[in-house]
C-alpha cells in the first residue's frame, strides 16, 4: 500500500526545527509552525495506512543531519504520543474520581430526600426529594461527559501521533531524493 504523503517546502533543513531549543539534533523539537503544517495536513488524509513526510529542499542540508532526519521526526511524534498517552491516562483518572465523588453525592442526595420525609410538611416532601434528586444528577454531568465524549478526541490525536512517529521521512530537491 503507498503510504499517505505530506509535504513541506522549506529552504533548508534548519526550518524544520526549533532553533532555540539546544538539545542534540535526534532531540530537537520540530518548529511550532512546522509541526501545526504536519499535523493538520495529517488530519485531513485518511485515517488507516501510513503515512510518508516529503521534504522538498531548495538548499541542500549537511550530510549527517539529512540521515539523521527520519529519526529526529519520529523520536519527536512518539514523544508527543507518550505525552498525549499520559493524558489520556489522566482523563479516566480524572473521570474515575469524579465517578465516585458524583455517586457518593447522588447517593446522599437520595439519603437526604429520605430523611426528611418525616420533618417536612405533605406538600414540601415532593419538592423537596425531587429537587435533591436533580442535583444529584446534575453532579453525575461531569464523570459521564468524561467517559462519553472527552476521551474521544484524546485518542483521535494519540492515534495520529503514533502514526506521525510511524511515518518515512524523505529529502528531496537540492539533495537528490
Amino acid at each position: 500500500m503507498i503510504p499517505a504523503r505530506i509535504e513541506v517546502r522549506l529552504r533548508e533543513l534548519a526550518q524544520l526545527f526549533n532553533s532555540l531549543d539546544p538539545s542534540p539534533f535526534i532531540d530537537r523539537d520540530l518548529d511550532a509552525g512546522a509541526e501545526e503544517f504536519i499535523v493538520s495536513w495529517a488530519r485531513e488524509l485518511p485515517h488507516h495506512g501510513e503515512l510518508e513526510l516529503l521534504i522538498h529542499l531548495a538548499a541542500p542540508p549537511e550530510p549527517e543531519r539529512a540521515a539523521g532526519v527520519e529519526a529526529a521526526v519520529q523520536h519527536y511524534f512518539a514523544s508527543r504520543a507518550e505525552i498525549k498517552k499520559r493524558e489520556l491516562r489522566l482523563l479516566f483518572r480524572r473521570g474515575r474520581v469524579s465517578l465516585a465523588i458524583g455517586i457518593a453525592f447522588l447517593a446522599a442526595c437520595f439519603a437526604l430526600g429520605v430523611a426528611l420525609r418525616p420533618v417536612l410538611p405533605a406538600g414540601w416532601v415532593d419538592f423537596a426529594e425531587l429537587g435533591l434528586q436533580i442535583v444529584g444528577w446534575v453532579a453525575m454531568w461531569r464523570p459521564l461527559e468524561i467517559y462519553l465524549y472527552d476521551w474521544w478526541p484524546v485518542r483521535s490525536d494519540l492515534r495520529m501521533l503514533e502514526r506521525l512517529a510511524r511515518m518515512k521521512v524523505r529529502l528531496q530537491g537540492a539533495v537528490g531524493g
